[in-house]
This record gives structure tokens, sequence and C-alpha cells, in this order.
């Protein structure tokens, strides 16, 4: 039975009370900055913001370090991050907001909103539904397609996306397993334009920024002049940061938009949590929210996550991670792009969340920040701190690298117009387009017709063959191995590091030859 104090009792003990209340807000607090400090000076991240929530209230904003390494411009809470793949529960969210509009269905074929959708098998076009370009189900492998995006910028467009998808081969069968994709992003992207009658940016403001309030995000096209403070990516080089200087006087409408291309600041992304964490907002209906939340296709259990976590079951939404951990409902998601993380995790039956948001390379330090907060609610009596996370995703690594490790291409030699004599000419995929092996001043260069960025020279290394990228960033992150065609086969390329990012899609390239060099 609940008892009812009178009112000058109840008064009294909210008195005798509020200074605990206060010092356990306050020590709560100082454990969130001294955590967000640790992960700084761990991985000498350039910035960084982070906001927590405790019971549907903002308990901490955190914000380190600059805009851009060396500028002297700080991190503020407004200071617009890229989100990256914390985008794609916005295109989800914008799709509900449909489907509670009435102007669509998830189970509506994906043809019925694009008509000139395709996939590579004729069955598989047929039968996708809306719900299925957003859970990883198609068939297609880990990344498909995703040169078509990035490295930025290229000249592929959504309609280039939509076309290329006809000839992406699936690894498995339609529905029978997980692997992550962008391109369906794009084309969910897309179909909630068509749905809605209005550009995907448009639908983004309309049906998300200005009913919550996230007035200084940005989608689309827009101005860093007529923004808040603009944080920069950053690389690694020679251990310092350095600055990405990406952004001109207009950031264009990427065709990754609806996959990853949403800038945010912590104090928006707090309201957009906060959105989620109150399952009476009407923003959304009860049974959306349980659309978006319900684990549509199971995801594997990591060996870290029944170590770490505890975790019995995971599995993907409508653009979140959905699982258990300690006991405790989670869901997630993480971003990654271009020198930017981004990490956030809600705890909806606490009613509480952890925002992270750096711009540099930040992988291990979001993971091991992320899982410091997170057990702040989930596992309070663990005292976990990032140090010891950080020790633990280095003993991974070493284990990783230990059983793949990456070749010595230290004694790679520029190769010669005589000994790449066959191997000369302009080549072609079916939907990365064109690109040529020709000679240039500095020996043979490889070139992509559509991403510039994708361009390198030709080196030897013993009998093998593999392309140094130009771009330093690129080298360092993907250089890759060149596989002639044997036999009136296709030429290939292949990953020289085995972690380097999918996103550089080598494995679903096949070029044939077309032409000799211009």
């Amino acid at each position: 039975m609940r008892r009812i104090l009178p009112f000058a009792a109840a008064l009294a003990a909210a008195f005798l009370f509020q200074p605990a209340f206060a010092k356990q807000d306050g020590d709560e607090a100082a454990a969130i900055a001294r955590a967000v400090d640790d992960a700084v000076q761990r991985y000498r991240l350039p910035g960084i913001a982070v906001g927590v929530i405790r019971d549907g209230k903002v308990v901490a904003v955190e914000t380190r370090g600059e805009l851009a390494a060396g500028s002297g411009e700080p991190v503020t809470p407004d200071t617009l991050f890229k989100i990256a793949s914390n985008t794609k529960a916005m295109t989800g969210a914008v799709l509900a907001r449909l489907v509670d509009q009435g102007r669509l269905r998830w189970d509506d074929p994906v043809t019925k909103h694009l008509p000139q959708f395709r996939m590579h098998d004729p069955w598989v076009t047929a039968n996708m539904q809306v719900r299925d370009l957003l859970v990883h189900n198609s068939g297609l492998g880990l990344g498909a397609g995703d040169l078509m995006l990035w490295p930025e910028p290229n000249d592929f467009t959504r309609a280039d996306i939509i076309a290329g998808l006809e000839h992406l081969k699936p690894v498995t069968s339609f529905r029978s397993g997980y692997a992550y994709d962008n391109l369906l992003y794009v084309v969910a992207g897309e179909v909630a334009a068509a749905a809605g009658g209005a550009p995907y940016e448009e639908l983004v403001r309309r049906e998300i920024f200005a009913p919550l309030g996230m007035d200084g995000c940005r989608v689309g096209s827009w101005k860093p002049a007529e923004a808040g403070p603009v944080a920069k990516p950053h690389r690694r080089v020679d251990g310092r940061n350095v600055a990405i200087d990406e952004d001109g006087e207009v950031v264009p409408d990427i065709t990754s938009m609806a996959a990853g291309g949403i800038r945010c600041g912590v104090d928006d992304m707090l309201k957009w949590m906060q959105a989620w964490l109150d399952p009476a907002n009407p923003w959304l209906s009860p049974a959306q929210r349980r659309a978006v939340w319900t684990g549509h296709m199971p995801m594997p259990v990591s060996a870290r996550m029944r170590a770490w976590d505890n975790t019995h079951f995971s599995a993907y939404g409508f653009g979140w991670r959905l699982s258990d951990v300690h006991g405790h409902w989670k869901v997630a998601h993480t971003g990654t792009l271009s020198g930017m993380y981004s990490s956030l995790i809600l705890l909806p039956d606490l009613r509480s969340g952890v925002m992270i948001l750096i711009n540099g390379e930040g992988e291990h330090a979001r993971t091991a920040l992320g899982q410091v907060l997170m057990e702040r609610f989930t596992a309070p009596q663990a005292g976990h701190d990032v140090a010891h996370f950080a020790s633990l995703l280095d003993q991974e690594r070493a284990q990783r690298v230990a059983a793949r490790p990456v070749p010595d291409i230290s004694a790679r030699r520029p190769a010669t117009a005589a000994e790449a004599r066959e191997l000369l000419g302009v080549w072609r995929d079916p939907w990365f387009g064109e690109v040529s092996i020709c000679r240039r001043p500095d020996g043979v260069g490889f070139a992509s017709a559509r991403s510039p960025l994708m361009k390198g020279r030709l080196m030897r290394l013993g009998e093998r063959w593999l392309v140094a990228w130009d771009d330093a960033a690129i080298d360092a992150e993907a250089p890759a191995w060149l596989h002639p065609p044997a036999a009136g086969a296709t030429l290939t390329l292949s990953h020289v590091d085995p972690e380097a990012d999918f996103s550089y899609d080598y494995a679903d390239l096949a070029f044939t030859r077309q032409r000799d060099c211009p």
C-alpha cells in the first residue's frame, strides 16, 4: 500500500532528502566528466561531445577539445558532428511517420513506390518490401556497392545506385541472414520521398527536426556560415590529429544522405533521445514505436557481447540494433564516417541513455567510454573505467592481427609499362563504371572515371600487383591487391589489410577490358 504523507510532512521530507539527491547528482556528473577526460587523454582525441540522460532527464553534457586541432575554437554542445550511420534511425523514423499518416505500409513492395527498382534476382525485386530496406537481409555481401558512396566526392547519384543494385550479386539467399549495407538505406530515402511527396531532406526537417525542436541539425544542402560551430573530421598522421578540411561554402546534399549524411550537435541528439525514451510522446504512435524497435533480423551475439554484457539476443530493427545488457533492454547504434565517430545508447526501461560524438579516429574511444557510461546504469557495481575496456580492446586487436597479419608491402616498387603491358587499357565494371590502367609520368596509373579519389600507382611486389592510392588516407586504410584476369576472366581487386573498412567494396568489382588507353 502506498502511504500518502500530509502536505507538511511531505514538504519536510523533500527538504530532508534534497542534499542527498544533490550529492548523488554531483557525484554522477563528476564521474561522467572523469570518464570523458580519461577517454580524451588515452586516445588523444581532437574533440568530443557527450550527453547522458537518466530517468528521462539530461544529467550531464560534457565537451572537450577543438573543432579543428590547433584552431583554438572549442567544441560546444551545439557543435555539429557527422552522426554517420545514426542517420539510419532517422530514415526509419521518417518512414514510420509516413506509415502513421497512411502514405505507405511497411509491407508495400518497393516497386510500388520506385518502379525502376531492380535487384539481381527478379524474384527478390518483386518481393522486397519497404521493411526489407532497413534490416540488412537482402542477401548482398557486407557493404556491397559502397564504392558508389565513398570515398567522397564522386559523381554517383541515387539513380545510379538504384540502377547499380541489379548488378550486385547476392552472397546468400534473400532474408536468410544479416549483412550490413548502406545502399538500401539510400533506396529507403527515395521511397520516403516518393511516398511523402517531398525530397528526403525536406521530410527529415518536417517529420523530425521541426516537431522535436532539433533546430541545429543539418540535412541536405546547407551553408556552414549559417549553422552553428562545425567540427572537422581528423585523421592521425605521425601521431598527430590532422584536420580534413572538406567543407566549402556550401555543403552538398550527398548521395549517401539517408544512410549516413546528417549532422547534429549533442544538445539536439539529446532531444532525439528523449523523444524515444518518452513512450507518451505523441510524435510517433505506439504501434510505430513497436514496429521500429522490433527485432526484424537476428544478428550474431559476439564473444565481446557475451563477456562484457552477458548478452543473450541481438537483432536489427528499423535503423536500430537491439540487445539485452545485464538483463536490461538496449537500443543502440554507432556511426563511422570520414574521421568521425558516434555512438547512441538507449536503455528504454530505465528511460536513460548516452550520446557520444567524436571528430577524430575514435573507434576504440567510443566503445570504451560508451561501455563505462552504460555500466553506470546496467552494472554500477562493476566499477570499470576507460583503461579497463581499452586494455581489453587492445588484447582483442592483438589477437586478430596475430591470426590475420597484415602483409609486409614495404618492398613494393613502381611497375613499368613494359611489364604491365597486358594490363594496360580501359576496363569496366557494370556498377562502378570504367577505370583506366595507363601510363603516367611516374609509371603506370590506376584511375576511376567516376570516383576521383580512387586513383593510384600500379606497384609490383614480387610476382604480385597492387595499387598504392595517391590519397594518403585511403592508402593507409585500404591498399589493394590487383588480380589480373586469367583465361578471359575478369580483373579484380582485394584488400591488402584483412581489417580494412568494408566500405572499400573491392569484393564486388569485376572488370572486363573495353579498349586501349587513349
